[in-house]
């Protein structure tokens, strides 16, 4: 049952002395709210953030009007970025990268963190869960200047 190999962490645990705490979050539609950086989105806090002390952060994020226009290029502050779509696609461009990546539902993307991208295009039923490391960073806006930058 058991692999042989030594434990790379402290456990068992009982929970009381876990560095992170349960977090059970059901699903409700109250929890969406339109506190976030795009304006034809809205976000659910999944609660990630407290439960790890702010070491990771998970927003499930889903569209509610079509999409305005693409984000423009920028970057993220952060170590880790990841997406995984649920439902509908989305499309980003990434700097240096000659064709779109498109993802689409079932697919996730990991994005290492401080990429130069630009979300192009997106479906208008996209629904996609958004995991950050750290939960909180900072976004720049830059222009492009290389290769996928079209």
């Amino acid at each position: 049952m058991g692999d042989t190999a030594s434990p790379q962490y402290n456990g068992p645990l009982a929970l009381a002395e876990a560095k992170s705490r349960l977090n059970l979050l059901p699903f409700r539609e109250a929890d969406f709210t339109r506190d976030g950086p795009r304006a034809d989105v809205e976000y659910r806090d999944l609660g990630l953030a407290a439960a790890t002390g702010g070491r990771i952060g998970a927003k499930h994020i889903r569209a509610f009007k079509p999409f305005p226009k693409e984000t423009g290029w920028h970057w993220h502050d952060m170590t880790g970025h990841f997406v995984f779509v649920i439902r509908g696609w989305i499309r980003f461009r990434f700097e240096g990268v000659e064709e779109p990546v498109t993802v689409e539902a079932g697919g996730c993307l990991s994005q290492p963190g401080g990429v130069a991208h630009n979300v192009v295009a997106r479906s208008d039923d996209l629904e996609l869960i958004e995991i950050n490391l750290p939960a909180a960073y900072g976004t720049f806006d830059l222009e492009p200047t290389g290769a996928g930058a079209a």
